[in-house]
């Protein structure tokens, strides 16, 4: 394995989530539950490597408030570099509001993540020599585009690969243009859809969609197909990885459990296919509790679920 860090740029945020009981109606109150967890995609990811053993360096910003100081604690304790995230006193922590059924799908969510405007390309500049000691970027999109193109600008400079987490619909097309220098780029099905402007049905269609986005430039495709799975391209070999059974309690952070599983495993040398049988078991893992990102992770017990 490179033993360099994984520098990871991105939002660390507060999940509110609220899961309902039964159907939900609208217009009215519906019973349920309601938590508050450490989320935020880039901070997720690097969490994640963290548990998975992978020294890890976060660059994002917090408030300079509870939840920041919070979160930095939760990073910091499980094993994340924090020590150059920005605490920006004139912004408040990221917020994530989202509503979940009562089978933990994502019905609808809000998020404010105003204070990513403050990870800026100077910030960027600033921390240019985390570039020269890393194994490779992971960005989200919640970043500007001027800051996600020094990024990759500063990435390539050093030689190290950049793996992109769309994050949303909205954001995606913000990575379209960067395709061509990322290593790996990891949406869900709507993401894919609008970063190749082709629908997906099937997951014989998600793969062919992984294969367009490595022939619009990309090294790695991998598509998060929620219960169908994921599929996968590079320019070598294309397939698909059924979802690993398992009883579902919240699907938030699923996505940034099958990135980081991916990242392990490619660092670790694994072939592809194997690498994302690793990130899937990561993501099955994860739904199975309320945390965003599960406090249990360690390689045993993913190895555990894969069988």
């Amino acid at each position: 394995m490179d033993h360099r860090p994984v520098l990871v740029i991105g939002t660390s945020i507060m999940d509110t989530k609220g899961q309902a009981v039964g159907p939900l109606i609208p217009g009215t109150p519906n019973p349920g539950h309601v938590r508050i967890s450490a989320g935020g995609v880039g901070r997720n990811v690097a969490e994640n490597l963290a548990r998975l053993g992978v020294p890890t360096v976060l660059l994002s910003a917090v408030g300079d408030d509870e939840e920041g100081r919070y979160l930095l604690k939760r990073t910091a304790e499980a094993g994340v570099d924090v020590s150059e995230v920005l605490v920006a006193p004139d912004y408040h922590t990221g917020e994530y509001l989202v509503v979940l059924d009562e089978a933990g799908t994502p019905v609808i969510s809000i998020s404010d993540t105003s204070i990513i405007e403050t990870v800026t390309p100077a910030y960027i500049h600033q921390h240019r020599r985390r570039f020269k000691e890393a194994s490779m970027v992971v960005l989200d999109a919640n970043l500007s585009s001027a800051t996600i193109a020094s990024i990759v600008k500063a990435a390539r400079r050093e030689g190290v690969p950049v793996c992109a987490d769309p994050t949303a619909v909205s954001l995606a097309p913000k990575l379209r243009r960067h395709l061509p220098d990322l290593y790996m780029i990891t949406p869900n099905m709507k993401e894919a859809e609008v970063l190749c402007g082709e629908c997906i049905g099937s997951r014989e269609e998600a793969v062919a969609v992984a294969k367009s986005l490595v022939r619009m430039g990309v090294q790695v495709a991998i598509i998060a197909l929620a219960e169908l799975g994921v599929a996968y391209a590079s320019a070598e070999t294309s397939g698909h990885v059924p979802a690993f059974p398992c009883e579902v309690v919240d699907l938030t952070g699923a996505g940034d459990a099958l990135t980081a599983g991916v990242v392990f495993g490619l660092l670790n040398e694994m072939p592809l296919d194997e690498a994302v049988r690793l990130g899937a078991a990561a993501a099955a893992f994860t739904v199975q509790n309320r945390e965003t990102v599960h406090s249990g992770l360690t390689l045993e017990r993913l190895y555990d679920q894969m069988g």
